[in-house]
């Protein structure tokens, strides 16, 4: 049965949100990351590999207390593609697949990330696992390290996994709930999120 690991990618400037980094904004009383990064503890995925970047000594002490790893990107500022490499080669090369988790994501349970690495390991020569909501893909994603290697070297920018898994027909998708389409993006979407009085 195949390792997987996590990569929680926390690097970002969150220069669509305001002045307060996205990630650190409380909801339901905690940082926006520490929510994704108990999902990701609370699964059965390991090991967990948090990128940090822009903001990397406040995420950091955000996540205080658990049990991750941590990797600093000093080139955060060329994009989302240097955090995806960068974590990804943090994991063991017993990991064959990674969920590439969004520090931005604070629905997202357990029980989906061990739902793609379930999927996964029922059918391991699928690219990758990705959720579905209401007909559209969504995150997080599962990536088969050994089949997207070779592509994600070349990744560049600021672009996460989707433009390597366009057009593929390798790609297993897994039904689920709206969590996974439903990131925070602005103070609008946060508020969205906040529960009612």
């Amino acid at each position: 049965m195949p390792d997987i690991g996590i990569v929680l990618l926390a690097a970002g400037r969150g220069t669509r949100f305001g002045p307060e980094p996205k990630l650190l904004v409380r909801l339901d009383g905690k940082p926006l990351v520490r929510h994704a990064a108990e999902a990701a503890l609370a699964s059965r995925l390991r090991p967990i590999v948090v990128v940090l970047g822009a903001h990397g000594g406040a995420v950091r002490g955000a996540l205080a207390g658990l049990d991750l790893g941590f990797v600093e990107n000093s080139a955060y500022a060329e994009g989302l593609s240097t955090s995806l490499r960068l974590g990804l080669g943090h994991l063991p090369e017993r990991c064959a697949g990674a969920v590439v988790l969004l520090g931005d994501m604070p629905l997202i349970r357990a029980d989906h990330l061990d739902r793609l690495a379930d999927a996964f390991r029922a059918e391991p020569h699928h690219a990758a696992v990705v959720p579905v909501a209401g007909g559209r893909r969504g995150n997080p994603v599962l990536l088969n390290r050994a089949t997207l290697a070779p592509a994600l070297a070349f990744l560049s920018g600021d672009r996460g996994a989707g433009p390597l898994l366009a057009g593929r027909d390798d790609i297993r998708e897994l039904e689920m709930d709206e969590a996974v389409a439903r990131d925070v993006d602005t103070l609008e979407a946060l508020a969205a999120l906040a529960p009612k009085p």
